[in-house]
């Protein structure tokens, strides 16, 4: 069950910014006992690996808060986040010391699974979520809720390898983030049909 919750909090970290759950997993395997990862996943904690993320992550806070820029990055993003939701979650389920359920430990195609869809469902509320802000603010939300987004996911990753039980309290507050923005935009939406519906006179 702890595998669970990490796995998907540390997913839907991701589909906020990738890199930022994929690095406190290394970083904590590398150099603490709190995660200790098997074998197969010791590429995750390499100098490389910590490294290639750690530039990645810094393109990914100052591209993130460019208006316009943001939209394009989140398009490029669309791979790389639902593949790191990907690894944090299968790399999670598979350290020993987060949970002893055999059967989460006999099928890790299920990490790979949910972290995929659970990084990808954030991604996509974030992707469109993202140019209604920009339109909405004209363009200067987008370094705020970009700084929020990163907060949002360093919190979350914390919360799901430290105390995963808390991990439905975040998805609870991103959900009721998602459906405000969706609201939102839904109402834009209505105010300006009118005005495009509006025919001359013939």
């Amino acid at each position: 069950m702890l595998a669970l919750l990490t796995g998907t909090g540390l997913s839907a970290a991701a589909g906020l910014n990738a890199y930022i759950p994929f690095l406190l997993v290394a970083l904590l395997a590398r150099f603490t006992d709190v995660i200790t990862l098997p074998p197969g996943w010791g590429w995750l904690e390499s100098w490389w690996a910590i490294g290639i993320g750690s530039v990645l992550l810094l393109a990914e806070v100052v591209l993130d808060k460019v208006p316009a820029v943001d939209s394009v990055n989140d398009a490029i993003q669309s791979f790389v986040r639902p593949s790191a939701g990907a690894v944090c979650f299968s790399a999670t389920q598979a350290a020993e010391n987060l949970d002893n359920s055999a059967w989460m430990q006999e099928n890790p195609w299920v990490g790979v699974v949910l972290g995929v869809l659970v990084a990808g469902l954030v991604h996509t509320g974030k992707m469109a979520a993202r140019p209604v802000v920009n339109v909405s603010t004209a363009g200067t939300g987008a370094p705020v809720v970009s700084t929020v987004e990163d907060v949002f996911s360093v919190g979350m990753s914390l919360v799901a390898v430290f105390l995963p039980v808390l991990v439905v309290l975040f998805l609870a507050l991103l959900g009721w983030a998602a459906v405000r923005i969706w609201r939102a935009r839904s109402r834009r939406r209505g105010q300006a049909s009118p005005r495009g519906s509006r025919r001359r006179p013939g």
